[in-house]
This record gives C-alpha cells, sequence and structure tokens, in this order.
C-alpha cells in the first residue's frame, strides 16, 4: 500500500483551527494545541448555552407576564389559568411582548381571565 503523506491537510487542519480562535486571548488564537483545545471548550459552552438560553428567555418572559399581571390585580398562575380558561391562545412569549409594549391590550386580556375564573 502507498504511504500517505500528511502535510497539506494537517497544515489546512491546524490553518483553520487558528482562523476559528482569532480574536480569542493569549496563546489560544497564536498556539495550534492551545487553540484546539480552547475551540473544543468554546464549543461545549456553545452547545450547552443553545439550551440555557430558551430556559433563560421563558424565566424572563414568565416575570414580565407576572409583573404585568400583578398590576392588574393577579397572579401570574391566576392569570395564565384564566387565560387558558378564557380561550386565550397566546404564547408565553407574545404576552409578554404585549405586557410591555401594549399595556391597553394586556389589560383586556387580564379581564377576560379574572371574568374566566369567576365563572368557574
Amino acid at each position: 500500500m502507498a504511504r500517505v503523506k500528511r502535510s497539506v491537510h494537517a497544515k489546512k487542519k491546524r490553518r483553520e483551527t487558528l482562523a476559528q480562535t482569532k480574536g480569542m486571548r493569549g496563546n489560544a488564537s497564536k498556539r495550534y494545541r492551545s487553540a484546539k483545545e480552547a475551540l473544543i471548550k468554546a464549543d461545549t459552552y456553545a452547545y450547552r448555552d443553545r439550551r440555557n438560553r430558551k430556559r433563560d428567555f421563558r424565566k424572563l418572559w414568565i416575570q414580565r407576564i407576572n409583573a404585568a399581571a400583578r398590576q392588574n390585580g393577579l397572579s401570574y398562575s391566576k392569570f395564565m389559568h384564566g387565560a387558558q380558561k378564557a380561550g386565550i391562545e397566546l404564547d408565553r412569549k407574545v404576552l409578554a411582548d404585549i405586557a410591555v409594549h401594549d399595556e391597553a391590550t394586556f389589560r383586556r386580556f387580564a379581564e377576560r381571565a379574572r371574568e374566566a375564573l369567576s365563572a368557574e
């Protein structure tokens, strides 16, 4: 079997790794071994935090809805239960946006939720 010389591919691999770590601090952007380790760690953090971002945004939306609901005399859980009973089929992302940008509309939603809760 013929011998394989890896020079071209090895240099290409190192060049791509160093290009991806450009802008990192210290040896992480200059030396291949440090750059490779930094890249593995960065990819691990990116993978983890893509999932954590969903968690963080959901927490933020719940906090915003809770604050707006309490201004209208309801807790978050009562508001969400009443909204479900009233047939308001908006997700937390949209409700949070309405709570921040359009208080009058959110007030109407809160009234409908309160009416649905009292009709139980």
